[in-house]
């Protein structure tokens, strides 16, 4: 079957896309392996219109906002896109769909997992200081960073309680807080041990009320390996679009910072500027079929 536009990914960017599209009479197909970062925070008081709402919640009005608007919504991992000309195929689980225009809105793939780190999610255990940070105000808090971004996150935690800092690979935390104890451990493992979080180095065990990983984005080359990257991001114009023509990407994906509602404007970039192009190519192939043929 033929698109307009795939939507790779289910979060703010990609249901903010998608309602754009379908708006300007667009069909869309959004396809999401899971749920997304956002699904897993346990309150977001940052988001305009949705204060005191859990991740899950917020996430799950914006897929069904987005059904309502007839979005075609599969939960399925997309394996590969392959530009066409002037049309994609991309490879949807076991089918393969075509589409006209991509927005990716894959959000932050985080790498490969500590040991016990999928369990406690939601649990301890968060990817964003921004959504859970006030949940550990006054407490002891573990920072896994693996980018300098990541120290300005801990540094706004180091407003609210005590922070210890992990680099889990080495990057620079000259900027880090006075306040706040940098280790020259690396991070092996995460487990429960009663109400706290046991963070396992390569030296010791230690325990925090919460642990923050902050991770950056990894390269989508397996995706779309046409697409160039930049500082572990897809590289894009001001409105979204990438070295591909009429592939976009939007919210996590382009880049920090990895919040909710920056996400959403960026989807509603990205599906604009991509309208605009889908309708300038198919006026231009209106114009040649109206051109009279010369008689031989």
């Amino acid at each position: 079957m033929t698109y307009d536009v795939l939507i790779i990914g289910g979060g703010p960017a990609g249901c903010s896309a998608a309602l754009t599209l379908r708006q300007r009479g667009k069909t869309v197909l959004m396809a999401a392996a899971d749920a997304g970062a956002l699904a897993k925070a346990r309150r977001v008081d940052n988001y305009p219109g949705a204060a005191h709402q859990s991740g899950g919640q917020l996430a799950a009005a914006m897929r069904a906002q987005a059904a309502e608007a007839d979005v075609e919504i599969r939960q399925a991992s997309v394996q590969r896109v392959l530009p066409m000309g002037k049309s994609f195929s991309a490879m949807i689980g076991s089918d393969i769909v075509s589409c006209r225009g991509v927005i990716l809105a894959t959000g932050a793939p985080r790498g490969a997992l500590l040991p016990g780190e999928s369990e406690l999610v939601g649990q301890g255990v968060s990817y964003c200081a921004t959504c859970d940070g006030m949940f550990y105000k006054g407490k002891d808090m573990a920072v896994i960073g693996a980018f300098p971004e990541a120290v300005e996150e801990a540094n706004f935690l180091s407003t609210l309680g005590r922070v210890t800092y992990f680099a889990e690979i080495p990057h620079d935390t000259a900027a880090l807080n006075a306040s706040i104890v940098q280790m020259s451990e690396t991070p092996k493992a995460l487990a429960r041990q009663e109400d706290k979080i046991a963070l396992q180095t390569d030296k010791q065990t230690r325990l925090f009320d919460g642990v923050f990983i902050l991770r950056p984005v990894m390269a989508l080359s397996q995706l779309l390996p046409e697409a160039e990257e930049e500082n572990g991001r897809m590289k894009t114009d001001a409105q979204g679009q990438t070295s591909v023509p009429l592939v976009f990407a939007a919210g996590d994906a382009a880049g920090p910072p990895y919040q909710a509602a920056k996400a959403a404007g960026e989807g509603n970039i990205a599906a604009l500027a991509l309208c605009r192009l889908l309708d300038a190519e198919k006026a231009k192939e209106s114009a040649k079929e109206e051109l009279p043929h010369e008689n031989t």
